[in-house]
């Protein structure tokens, strides 16, 4: 399922097949008219755009994709891999021409992805290629914190040579540029972690913190940027050092998102920083064994959902005092 804030974030729009969700608002008890009501279009604009009428429960716009084979909750079907890829693709289209505000993705199962043949790795990296965007980056928000990542899906053995100068360079920039326009923080403060234990220990614990990451700090220092690092992560995620913090980039993605999900599981936001739009997500995987039960948590979605619409405002109030 893929949902698109509709550009007077007054409505959000959901781009998947109208009969499933049907059958799942029927396998969890809601009667249609009476708990939830349907809005169902073939087409973007008038999913998102058609004035409707006052209903006496919630109303559910829809952006009908109609799915090409049988959907049963919590199990896999690769003869709809490309399906969710093509839901993905019209939601991010309507972002990139401006009829949408923000994308608000859920959980997708990339194991069913790949094994259809289609390279993927996660949104991420799709959105990143289908907007063009050289760099992006993954950032997750919740219990307090905003933890950026510069390596997402790598093994471990590949994140040291994947932290090049050119690539902290842009993390960076991109999370400093982000943190001002989408998050409204006229001077924000970035913390960078290490890669090594005690961020290296001077070089006597490899040369990556004093080589590679302190020179990135030091150049961003010199474009004005107010940063500090590198620290080492045991002692960096401690409240007398995220104090006086607005984000911290960790250098891998069990260094940094560890601390943020036992602090906020279930209520995280995944945000992408560097897209032409906004694009937020849940915090947590599919959950196959509670699809279709009612005891998913909808936590994380709704703060997708909220957060998108914050953002939303904070870029228009940005922009606007730049005119």
């Amino acid at each position: 399922m893929t949902l698109a804030a509709a550009g007077a974030l007054k409505d959000v729009v959901v781009v998947a097949d109208q009969k499933v969700l049907a059958d799942r608002a029927h396998t969890l008890g809601l009667q249609q008219g009476r708990d939830i009501a349907f809005h169902t279009a073939n087409d973007w604009a008038t999913a998102a755009s058609k004035t409707l009428a006052p209903a006496s429960c919630p109303i559910l716009r829809i952006w009908h994709h109609p799915c090409p084979s049988a959907v049963v909750a919590g199990e896999l079907n690769i003869k709809n891999a490309r399906y969710v890829l093509d839901c993905l693709d019209g939601a991010i289209e309507v972002c990139r021409q401006g009829e949408a505000s923000a994308l608000v993705t859920a959980p997708v199962q990339k194991s069913i992805i790949a094994d259809s043949g289609i390279p993927f790795t996660g949104h991420t990296e799709y959105l990143a290629e289908k907007t063009l965007t050289s760099q992006v980056v993954m950032m997750l928000v919740g219990g307090g914190l905003r933890v950026a990542l510069a390596t997402t899906h790598l093994p471990l053995s590949q994140v040291s040579a994947a932290i090049t100068p050119e690539l902290l360079d842009e993390m960076i920039e991109i999370v400093l540029t982000d943190l001002q326009q989408k998050f409204g923080i006229a001077s924000p403060h970035l913390l960078v972690a290490g890669l090594n234990p005690h961020a290296g220990e001077g070089g006597h614990l490899g040369h990556e913190d004093q080589e590679i990451i302190l020179p990135a700090i030091n150049r961003a220092r010199t474009r004005g940027a107010n940063i500090t690092g590198p620290l080492p992560a045991d002692t960096l995620f401690t409240p007398g050092v995220l104090a006086e913090a607005d984000a911290v980039l960790a250098m891998y993605h069990d260094q940094g998102l560890p601390v943020l999900k036992m602090l906020s599981f279930g209520g995280g936001v995944n945000i992408t920083l560097g897209l032409p739009f906004i694009r937020t997500s849940v915090d947590h995987g599919t959950a196959l064994d509670l699809a279709g039960s009612g005891r998913a948590e909808t936590g994380s979605l709704s703060e997708a959902l909220v957060l998108a619409r914050a953002l939303v405002l904070n870029k228009k109030s940005y922009s606007d005092s730049r005119n």
